[in-house]
């Protein structure tokens, strides 16, 4: 058998030693985070996965909030978030904004009147390149806690076990705070009449250090026009991007960016948990829609709104979601573009 050749002079086998740790302990790390150690750990494979209606994913598509529709506009900031972070977003001037609106729901033809959670993404940029992105919803609390329990409500909705939804509420009680909103509150037969939420917690820094826990929302400038799922249906499946293709054609579109900062104490780890309404709120500017395109060639389609994509003075808190979502968010573009075949442009356009 063949010796191996002696280390070179002046090299320790120590030093040997400790490379083969270190090539160890990374190809563990590597295998962990790939969940081969941990099968029953969440990874972004099992999440996106779980995300799958009956029939399997929309190749070419999104892996959740599937059908949406393009926009393009600007952000008009008014100083106010200055005093809150150093984000150059935050300084007076405007900035282009690209942007989707869409349905909570992995069906690329679901009926609008039939999906509860409506969405949208943003991608503000400023003139140093740096860009923030962010996915919000209506509700004005997530469903669950914890990205664990988001996964187990996925398989729990999509179970064969008739009992599956009262074991997960039964694990889950604080689903029953979202099912209350889900319930009680009213639809509209808008994507403009909408207040979007980030939910998530973010820490702004300003220009002298310090740190301000804070959440956000865009609040709608058209009035919100209560109408009944049983209206709303007669509308047609597609109507939402139908109206607010018309309603944006006929005048831009408006919302305030209203920023909510913390007290000490408040839950900044649990999206599920509203902070009081007598928290500080600062107007921050002014989200403006000035044109819609249809998704498969317009500027959002192949954009990731990934929440960690932050300019300087805006970072992630203790909430996991962001970090969790945004590797979920990752594997779902990855695939998508791979499925580009089953997606194609009508025009030449170029990605984003």
């Amino acid at each position: 058998m063949a010796q191996s050749p002696p280390p070179p002079r002046g090299f320790p086998l120590g030093s040997l030693a400790i490379i083969a740790a270190v090539v160890a302990v990374a190809a563990t790390a590597f295998a962990y985070t790939a969940g081969w150690l941990s099968p029953h750990r969440l990874t972004p494979k099992k999440l996106v996965a779980s995300l799958a209606p009956a029939e399997g994913p929309a190749l070419g598509h999104r892996r959740n909030h599937t059908k949406g529709i393009c926009f393009s506009g600007t952000f008009d900031a008014n100083g106010n978030g200055s005093a809150l972070s150093k984000a150059q977003v935050f300084i007076r001037g405007q900035y282009p904004v690209i942007g989707r609106f869409n349905l909570a729901s992995p069906n690329l033809n679901a009926v609008d009147a039939m999906v509860r959670v409506r969405g949208l993404g943003i991608q503000i940029t400023q003139s140093d390149h740096q860009e923030w992105r962010s996915a919000m919803i209506d509700a004005p609390i997530f469903p669950v806690s914890t990205p664990q329990g988001f996964y187990e409500l996925q398989m729990a909705s999509g179970s064969k076990d008739p009992d599956a939804m009262k074991k997960f509420i039964g694990a889950h009680q604080e689903f029953l705070s979202f099912l209350g909103w889900a319930k009680s509150a009213p639809w509209t037969g808008s994507y403009a009449e909408q207040r979007y939420n980030s939910l998530d917690s973010f820490v702004f820094t300003d220009q002298s250090g310090a740190k301000h826990s804070i959440r956000w929302s865009l609040v709608p400038a058209a009035q919100t026009v209560p109408i009944s799922p049983d209206e709303l249906t007669k509308r047609g499946p597609d109507f939402l991007e139908k109206e607010i293709t018309e309603r944006v054609a006929a005048a831009p579109q408006r919302w305030s960016l209203v920023v909510t900062v913390a007290n000490p104490g408040d839950p900044t780890a649990d999206p599920n948990k509203a902070w009081p309404a007598d928290r500080q709120t600062v107007e921050v500017g002014t989200l403006t829609v000035q044109q819609i395109e249809a998704e498969q060639d317009g500027p959002c389609r192949d954009i990731n709104f990934d929440p960690t994509v932050l300019p300087n003075g805006i970072g992630t808190s203790d909430d996991p979601f962001p970090a969790v979502r945004s590797a979920a968010y990752s594997r779902s573009f990855n695939s998508r573009t791979a499925e580009e075949s089953h997606y194609p442009r009508t025009t030449t356009g170029g990605k984003q």
